[in-house]
């Protein structure tokens, strides 16, 4: 930074101090001189005061920031914690139950509680046939039956015990005790003890003829819950048994007029 600054005049004695007047040479009057005196920074003092604000305001933000991601992370809501944190999977919607409880209606628990003891006698049926059956292809309609129908019983009651509601047990040929109709197409027990009795030829055509009748009462009763359920994996197994059982009905009207 430039200063002007007056220098002090130099003062020389006058005559009454030195004694007898003597000519002396004029002393020329002191000049202003521009000097260069060093000042402060102004640049560097403001850069210095706005690094140290910069670094106090991190050290209160930081804190007060992560403060307040953890009361939002942590305000007691299910909504704010997502749709799985912390929560466990219903029971109803895990895979081994078969479906939602959100997602069934009577018409469901009433399919799966008498299509069970129906799937039972069929499959009862299709063993007789391994040693009683004359036909390979009566052994063969056979086997695939009970392959078939195996499978969609324990889903069946995979289903009720998800639901909630009771499975029917084994031996149990009549759901009435449930509230149901009596079931379309189910052999008495008469029936069942005629064909546990005959043999050969005499077996094919009984097994074949009852067979067709039981297959009959299991399409109407998949088209009823085609019509009436709401479950999703319900309605698509009586789809599957309308198509499967619907293509052996036709199989086995062939058969018998072999």
């Amino acid at each position: 930074m430039a200063v002007w600054a007056q220098l002090p005049q130099i003062h020389t004695p006058g005559p009454a101090a030195r004694g007898p007047r003597s000519v002396q040479p004029q002393k020329e009057q002191a000049r202003p001189v521009l000097l260069l005196l060093p000042t402060p920074d102004v640049t560097d003092t403001r850069h210095e005061r706005f690094t140290t604000m910069k670094r106090a305001l991190a050290l209160v933000a930081v804190p007060a920031l992560a403060i307040s991601l953890a009361a939002c992370g942590d305000d007691g809501s299910d909504d704010a914690k997502g749709p799985m944190s912390g929560r466990s999977m219903p029971a109803s919607a895990s895979p081994s139950d078969g479906g939602s409880q959100a997602r069934h209606n009577d018409q469901d628990v009433m399919f799966a509680q008498m299509m069970i003891p129906h799937h039972r006698q069929a499959v009862e049926m299709a063993d007789l046939a391994a040693t009683r059956a004359a036909s390979p292809e009566v052994k063969q309609l056979a086997a695939e039956i009970k392959k078939a129908q195996d499978p969609e019983i324990e889903q069946m009651s995979a289903w009720l015990t998800g639901w909630g509601a009771p499975v029917p047990s084994p031996g149990v040929s009549d759901p009435g005790h449930m509230g149901h109709g009596g079931m379309e197409g189910m052999m008495t027990d008469e029936q069942m003890k005629d064909l546990e009795g005959a043999e050969g030829a005499a077996f094919d055509r009984a097994f074949l003829t009852m067979m067709i009748k039981h297959h009959e009462g299991a399409v109407a009763m998949a088209g009823t819950e085609q019509t009436s359920g709401r479950s999703p994996e319900a309605k698509k197994m009586a789809a599957d048994i309308v198509t499967s059982q619907s293509a052996e009905i036709t199989r086995m009207r062939k058969l018998l007029k072999q």
